[in-house]
């Protein structure tokens, strides 16, 4: 199996007659002409974003033209094309009426959430925040959706109130979640735990489609509010990421209420008149998912509202595995494709080095890199593990420039930031992308960990990789690894700095 580069994304550009002089491509229209001859639009706008020192003059801001391959000002480029601001004065691509993007966005905005009347500060505050992104451009076309007009046209009426409360009652969507995010973000809405009230939502929802038949309902609001809500609400606290608990809990329940549907429509028996040969037959007859119901029938059997009942553990009959020559070769691909984005290489690396799951890895933070002079480490158990040299430079490259800060995130805490302000990259979201870069997941996880156990001592093992013990001796037993010491084998995963 071969590994090939994704297919870049994003529109093509349209050809034409003309072309241009600075990119060389064949283009529909010409946007202007400068010394240097015909700019598609294109080159245009790119030109317009550069901003530095010029290396003729010395003016520091705009840099839009060339001169022996360096990036020069107006001035030097001989470029007479108007670069300012009719608002602001800034050196800036005139985007409408002889405005910059920033001042045709500040006037849009407060024209539809009219922060003065009556006076708001915090509507103020967002439209600075809106304005002040690094891509406004983004913001501007977002705005223009008739969801998000609605939902800003609703802030600016007085209709939407600035409280999670208000914003609970909306029609979900990613909309909504953004700009509520955001608002959480920049401290204009109190924090909360994200995963938990939208578990909480996820719940009523549940229970009210099953709110018709009462001998459903019931058993799954018990467990689901008893146990699961209950649990979650307890683990909740600043910086625990509930993601996981939050997933694992919905499929649960979402299990449950399918065997208990399933009672009462294939049985006409509602869940304590349940038997053993009902759960037999339920088990047999389905996909291997059926099992999750195993925790629901404990909860219950705890709980003393059913009685005499049992689900079999479930062991997993065989363990996907990659080769340690294709693991290899991935690794080599996460190093070398320049083509792809940092993010999905440096997470491919953090699984095929490291052997961490994917919901752990969405969760990393930036405070999870720790330079020292030895080079840079990996916080992910008690012991931090040691970045190989070879990959280093990604790392340090990708923490530098991550992804998705431009829109109301900067100074996000997460390692991979997601597109919502405040919150990290999905799960789901990243495995699509590992997977574009052809990595199995599973397989690669488990290759991981039976190379790393078969080279250091499974209790070292566990130490840095944040894994149990027992699950680490499982893996070692699996790969027929003798428990020894490899004593010298400590310093891939040494924690103190080395001389």
């Amino acid at each position: 199996m071969t590994t090939t580069d994704p297919v870049p994304r994003g529109r093509p550009r349209s050809s034409g007659a003309h072309k241009c002089a600075r990119c060389g491509r064949m283009a529909a229209k010409i946007r202007v002409r400068w010394p240097e001859g015909a700019i598609c639009g294109i080159c245009f706008t790119n030109a317009l974003h550069i901003t530095g020192t010029c290396t003729l003059c010395g003016h520091e801001g705009l840099l839009p033209g060339r001169h022996d391959g360096a990036d020069v000002c107006r001035s030097c480029a001989g470029i007479s094309t108007n670069m300012t601001c009719d608002g602001c004065g800034v050196e800036a691509e005139r985007f409408r009426s002889g405005h910059c993007i920033r001042c045709v966005l500040h006037a849009d905005l407060s024209s539809v959430l009219q922060p003065h009347t009556p006076p708001d500060l915090r509507l103020k505050r967002l439209i600075n925040i809106l304005v002040e992104t690094d891509r406004p451009e983004s913001i501007y076309t977002w705005k223009r959706s008739k969801a998000a007009n609605g939902l800003l046209a609703g802030l600016g009426a007085r209709d939407i109130s600035l409280t999670h409360l208000a914003f609970d009652a909306l029609p979900q969507s990613k909309g909504v979640e953004f700009v509520r995010e955001l608002l959480v973000h920049h401290s204009i809405l109190p924090e909360r735990d994200r995963h938990l009230a939208t578990f909480e939502r996820w719940l009523d929802t549940r229970l009210e489609n099953l709110s018709t038949t009462a001998s459903v309902e019931r058993p799954i609001g018990q467990f689901g509010r008893w146990h699961h809500l209950r649990r979650l609400r307890t683990m909740s606290q600043p910086g625990k990421n509930l993601s996981a608990a939050t997933r694992s809990a919905k499929q649960e329940i979402t299990e449950a209420s399918k065997f208990v549907t399933w009672l009462h429509e294939e049985h006409r028996i509602g869940f304590p008149d349940c038997r053993q040969a009902h759960i037999e037959d339920y088990l047999s007859s389905g996909p291997s998912t059926r099992q999750l119901i195993r925790t629901f029938i404990v909860w219950h059997l705890k709980a003393g509202t059913v009685s005499r009942l049992a689900v079999p553990h479930r062991y997993s009959e065989r363990k996907p595995l990659i080769t340690q020559p294709r693991r290899l070769e991935l690794i080599n691909h996460c190093i070398t494709a320049t083509r792809v984005a940092k993010s999905p290489r440096v997470a491919g690396l953090i699984l095929l080095l490291y052997a961490q799951p994917i919901i752990k890895i969405v969760g990393l933070k930036t405070t999870d890199l720790i330079a020292r002079p030895d080079g840079l480490y990996l916080k992910l158990g008690t012991t931090p593990a040691l970045i190989p040299e070879q990959v280093s430079e990604l790392f340090w490259n990708y923490l530098r420039d991550r992804p998705n800060q431009q829109t109301g995130n900067k100074n996000s805490a997460w390692l991979f930031p997601s597109t919502i302000a405040g919150q990290h990259m999905h799960v789901d979201s990243l495995k699509d992308k590992l997977r574009t870069l052809g990595i199995d997941l599973a397989a690669a996880r488990n290759a991981t960990l039976r190379d790393l156990v078969s080279e250091l001592p499974p209790t070292l093992v566990a130490q840095a990789l944040g894994y149990s013990a027992k699950v680490i001796h499982l893996h070692a037993a699996d790969a027929a690894v003798p428990m020894a010491g490899y004593i010298s084998a400590k310093t891939h995963f040494s924690s103190e700095p080395r001389s």
